[in-house]
């Protein structure tokens, strides 16, 4: 918890509560027998009061407990498991607040059913071991939930890009040259662009933040489209007076969660800045009223506003939930290095709680049939390729409109990328995207991952289908069993 003073007043209100419950004592019983109000005795068992010496002894004795019991922050088997987390910097460096959640409560409902509750915390323990859960991508996905609580969506910073993009008449297409003349003039950055590979650094360190001197290094091997991103990002940590902020683009270490929410905020508002909602709003708009799909087309929309597909593909899931009322998507960043057969993804979001296209950490192989997999594997150096499917997941039953773009990646030799939105098909999604109805788009029977994937005449599998084994196995067994019980009971 924050500090060791927390710490004992959450301890002793745990302890306080498993005595009265023992007992059989209502906090009104133990109100009586002490003479200690009973609203004074609800605050010591959510933590917020520690009585005095003399108060402690008196509910000692109306527990049948020693004193030194009482305050021993030693608790016992059933609550042993969350000592870990109370002493820990879970409570302060997660802003339960941000999901409604109240740490109070939290602790009650620990302390309300403790054997439950502890199992149940150790289940998550031994599962993030097992799959590798470290303490980054652990973070990762709770800013992935609050994003995907608020549908990626959030006005308030939407409402300050728009302000200070008037104020100081931003162009509608801007070039890094513009934000870091901002930056200068306006919040005194120095800006220099050097090889930071001669100091040791690997190509994947984009820049680093001085805070010190205000001094912004952009790696030299930055494109136009990453630097631009950069320089507006920097604007988002000023604007919005973030802090704690992270110093390095590439995430290489961070010292609270508030660093990483904030990092998101500020690249939130860069995103705001470099693409304009009303205009991204109305242009896609008129895109989807099109009868028929074109790559074409698609690739101009995207050059219209930027140069990076990435920026565009992820500024949709802030505009189309909002603005279009299609709710119902998810955004994947996948990536995979020429000469090598392993896909990552990369980022991921999911504006559903459908979950159909997922990231695994347990190095399974993901569908190649889905489109973007399918342009990086036909991808051709210094060249971009969009295309969109409709991928109906046989497993789920859903069906996705999917668009996809992939690309080199300009800032590392040897890798590509591809960025792709799925729009679940439903009778709203149908209504706004007319094209979607056309027998031009192919449809194809997908899964998430070989090992999972219940299609049985997959061309392009990369490992057993370890579900569709058990489910014939399984199925297998019930006949056999079947037969026996007939043959028995004749």
């Amino acid at each position: 918890m924050a500090n060791d003073s927390n710490f004992i007043k959450t301890v002793f209100g745990l302890k306080m509560k498993q005595f009265r419950q023992k007992k059989n004592f209502s906090l009104q019983d133990l109100a009586n027998l002490t003479g200690v109000s009973k609203s004074y005795l609800n605050e010591i068992e959510n933590g917020k009061k520690y009585p005095k010496h003399d108060k402690i002894a008196q509910l000692a004795e109306a527990l049948s407990c020693s004193y030194d019991d009482l305050v021993s922050t030693k608790l016992d088997k059933s609550l042993a498991p969350i000592t870990e987390i109370l002493q820990s910097d879970f409570f302060k460096e997660i802003p339960l607040d941000l999901f409604g959640i109240n740490k109070n409560n939290l602790i009650s409902i620990i302390s309300d059913a403790p054997k439950k509750v502890t199992a149940f915390i150790n289940t998550l323990i031994e599962i993030s071991k097992n799959y590798n859960l470290s303490k980054e991508r652990f973070y990762f996905a709770v800013i992935r939930s609050f994003q995907e609580l608020h549908d990626n969506y959030f006005p308030e910073i939407e409402a300050s890009a728009k302000t200070y993009i008037q104020e100081n008449n931003l162009s509608l297409k801007p070039f890094s040259e513009e934000f870091e003349l901002i930056l200068k003039e306006q919040f005194l950055y120095e800006i220099q662009s050097l090889d930071l590979e001669k100091y040791g650094a690997t190509g994947k360190l984009r820049s680093l933040f001085i805070p010190e001197k205000k001094l912004l290094l952009l790696n030299e091997l930055l494109d136009e489209d990453q630097k631009t991103f950069i320089l507006a990002k920097e604007i988002g940590f000023n604007i919005l007076n973030l802090n704690p902020r992270p110093n390095t683009y590439s995430w290489l270490d961070f010292t609270s969660f508030d660093e990483l929410l904030n990092n998101y905020y500020a690249s939130y508002f860069a995103g705001c800045l470099l693409i304009r909602k009303e205009i991204l709003t109305e242009k896609t708009n008129q895109f989807f009223q099109k009868p028929e799909w074109s790559a074409t087309v698609f690739e101009d929309l995207i050059e219209e506003f930027t140069n990076s597909p990435e920026t565009f593909y992820y500024r949709l899931t802030n505009i189309l939930p909002q603005e279009l009322g299609i709710k119902d998507l998810f955004y994947l960043c996948f990536t995979k290095k020429k000469n090598s057969d392993k896909i990552q993804i990369l980022k991921e979001l999911h504006l559903n709680q459908q979950q159909a296209p997922h990231a695994n950490a347990t190095n399974e192989h993901y569908c190649r049939r889905w489109i973007a997999v399918k342009n990086l594997a036909n991808l051709k150096d210094d060249e971009k390729l969009t295309d969109a499917q409709i991928s109906h997941y046989k497993d789920s039953g859903l069906t996705y409109l999917v668009i996809s773009t992939s690309q080199k990646n300009p800032f590392s030799d040897g890798t590509n990328r591809s960025y792709c939105i799925g729009i679940l098909l439903n009778s709203n999604s149908l209504k706004k995207i007319k094209f979607a109805k056309s027998d031009q788009i192919k449809t194809v029977n997908v899964g998430v991952t070989c090992e999972f994937c219940s299609i049985p005449d997959c061309e392009v599998r990369q490992a057993p289908p370890l579900r569709l084994e058990k489910e014939i196995f399984n199925e297998n067994m019930k006949k056999s069993i079947e037969i026996i019980r007939k043959e028995i009971l004749k």
